[in-house]
Formats: C-alpha cells, structure tokens, sequence
C-alpha cells in the first residue's frame, strides 16, 4: 500500500479518535445542555475542545504551514460548533428526545456532518503533504 494511503488512513482514524474523545468522553452537561444557545460558552467550550484536539492528527501528517494550521484549527472549530447548534435548534423545535424517531435521524445528520469534515481535513493536510 502506498505510503501516502497510510498516512490519509492514519489521519482519519486520530480524528475519529478525537472525535470520540471530544463529543462523548470529555463533554460535560454544561457543554450540551447549552450548545442551542447560540454564544453560549459551553457550546464554545466544547468546539474549542474539538479545535485544540484536532492538531493531534499532524503528529501523523505534518502540513508545511502555519497558515494551514491555523485555517484547519479555526475551520474546526467553526463547523462543529455550528453544526452542533444548529441540531440543538432542530431538535428543540420539533421537541425531540431520545425516545423519538428525529432525535436519532439529527444525531445520526450531525455525525455524519462531523466525519464528512475530518476527510475535508486529511484532503487539505494531503495536498500540503
């Protein structure tokens, strides 16, 4: 196997470790009982808990920029916390929990919104390999 696929292969598998870690280990009730408030610090917390994990992937991948850096680390954190509210507003509108069918269909969206934007990032951290 080329080394170029291990090393995409190895990128996306830090940040869907990250993710794990960041949406289900380290997120308290502060941060999603308030992430539908939009500028809420828990919603920011949890984002920028995303956004500071997300460098770990370049100790796999190393980008030639700074600046590359710094837009994938921003980008991640913009995505994901507008990705999170906008399901948090979603599913208060519609007054989902667990026990309803759309709870699940806008979790299930919004992972896969959240995987969609980790290959966006090993693609951006491959063509500067």
């Amino acid at each position: 196997m080329p080394k170029l696929v291990i090393l995409a292969l190895a990128a996306v598998a830090v940040l869907m470790l990250k993710h794990a870690v960041a949406d289900f280990y380290l997120q308290t009730p502060y941060q999603y009982l308030n992430k539908g408030t939009y500028g809420h610090p828990g919603g920011c917390i949890h984002a920028g808990i995303h956004a500071v994990l997300t460098p770990f992937v370049y100790l796999v991948l190393v980008p030639s920029s700074l600046l590359l850096v710094l837009a994938i680390t921003i980008g991640e954190f913009a995505v994901h916390y507008h990705v999170d509210w906008m399901k948090e507003q979603v599913m208060h509108r519609n007054g989902w929990t667990a026990h309803d069918r759309g709870f699940w269909y806008a979790l299930g969206t919004d992972q896969l919104v959240h995987g969609l934007t980790y290959l966006l990032i090993v693609a951006a951290l491959m063509m500067a390999v």
